[in-house]
């Protein structure tokens, strides 16, 4: 199978790495991709969210799959554009991919489906904000209807945080605060049938403790030992299935991966959002779990053929990942800074970098070129031999005023302990 892969991040390395790892890939390309990728697939600078330079790329490559990364292109209408062109492509419609691309619509296909969620209310003026603010209390949650890259949702004690976000973002969803742990659900998708992925848990807010602003994510990890049991069955009885009937009910059938936010509440799982492709860089932790060859996988939620799959197989033991970001991220990243350390970091037994925002430079160094810059990923038998490595290994890189958080799994890895 030849493959493609649309996106440069760190989501984008892993899926490159996971398909790099399946026999049946012959030829791997990626778009526009980044240095760390260009080891094991051939990168092409084009646009991604230009459907017809897509499938031009595609076609001349004779690609068998194209994997969409990002979210952007999905809800520009890129797997459109390749399904005209009968290219088998993992990831949803512009139209299925509004489930990410409105948090309004998202809101109104749960409302249809009996999906349990928080209580919101969809605002377009200061007055309708502070009408839903008032009416949910605190802690605010205020959410930017389209797409923010991870960083559109803001959850405040401060009323006029909450108020000024909304306001810079023009139509907002504002809704209850939701108690209880966050975790992410991945699920494959060919519109009728649905194959769960392990749970993961990442970390938005930039600093230890979880203090600081809200970020795209600065690590992950799996398994998630503490979840309830019986968790995924429940989501994929009261959230998936009746999103896919009401997707389908809709005309939009949801082929691809569908993400789910989920806050485990004391009433039960609540679903937080959902997004239209694999979430960064929880990606990053649970594709490094995956044994079964991937291309396939992927490529039978376009061909409809997911119901062949009878199961999936999985590396024993834990993956952590730390993101190491730039200086004042996510403010304003520092660019244009030298990476250096990467091999010794590589070297480290059962860890290894992902390129998450780098670039060359004139004189072929890796530059820092983006918020998170590397994702540096560690496996162990146990959480506490990935999370090691996975530290040992980040401690090994050097990028002038980079930070990443120093607890990824801590408190999982104590209490697994």
């Amino acid at each position: 199978m030849k493959a493609l892969v649309l996106g440069g991040g760190g989501r984008e390395h892993a899926l490159v790495r996971a398909l790099s790892n399946d026999p049946g890939v012959t030829d791997l390309h990626c778009a526009p991709g980044n240095p760390g990728i260009s080891a094991l697939a051939e990168n092409h600078v084009i646009n991604v969210q230009d459907g017809l330079a897509v499938t031009e790329l595609a076609s001349r490559i004779g690609s068998e799959l194209v994997v969409v990364g990002p979210e952007a292109p999905l809800v520009s209408g890129v797997a459109n554009a390749l399904r005209e062109r009968g290219i088998p492509v993992f990831g949803p419609d512009r139209e299925a991919a509004r489930l990410e691309g409105s948090k309004a619509f998202a809101k109104e296909v749960m409302e249809a489906a009996g999906v349990p969620t928080a209580r919101s209310r969809v605002c377009k003026n200061p007055g309708q904000v502070s009408e839903a603010l008032e009416a949910f209390g605190p802690p605010y949650v205020v959410k930017n209807d389209g797409l923010a890259s991870g960083k559109g949702v803001v959850v405040t004690e401060d009323r006029q945080a909450a108020e000024r976000h909304a306001r810079e973002c023009g139509r907002v969803v504002v809704e209850e605060y939701l108690d209880g742990p966050e975790v992410s659900l991945f699920v494959l998708s060919d519109g009728v049938r649905a194959i769960p992925l392990p749970a993961a848990k990442d970390f938005k807010r930039a600093h230890d403790g979880d203090r600081g602003p809200n970020t795209g994510g600065m690590g992950a990890y799996v398994p998630l030992s503490w979840a309830p049991s019986g968790l995924t069955d429940e989501v994929m009885e009261s959230v998936v299935r009746p999103t896919l009937v009401e997707m389908s009910r809709r005309g939009a059938r949801y082929q691809g991966l569908l993400y789910l936010g989920l806050a485990l509440t004391s009433t039960g799982p609540r679903v937080v959002e959902f997004n239209a492709r694999f979430g960064d860089p929880e990606a990053q932790v649970v594709l490094d779990r995956l044994a079964t060859p991937i291309g396939s996988l992927l490529q039978a939620c376009d061909t409809g053929d997911l119901g062949k799959v009878t199961s999936l197989e999985w590396r024993t033991g834990a993956a952590v990942t730390v993101v190491i970001a730039a200086e004042n991220y996510p403010a304003s990243p520092v660019k244009g800074d030298t990476v250096t350390g990467l091999d010794s970091a590589n070297a480290v037994d059962g860890a290894y970098v992902l390129h998450a925002g780098t670039s060359w430079s004139s004189d072929r160094e890796i530059k820092s070129d983006g918020g998170r810059v590397l994702n540096v990923v560690g496996t162990g038998d146990t959480l506490a031999r990935a999370r090691e490595r996975a530290y040992e290994a980040a401690g090994r890189v050097e990028l002038r005023g980079s930070f990443y958080r120093r607890d990824i799994a801590e408190q999982a890895a104590a209490d697994e302990v």
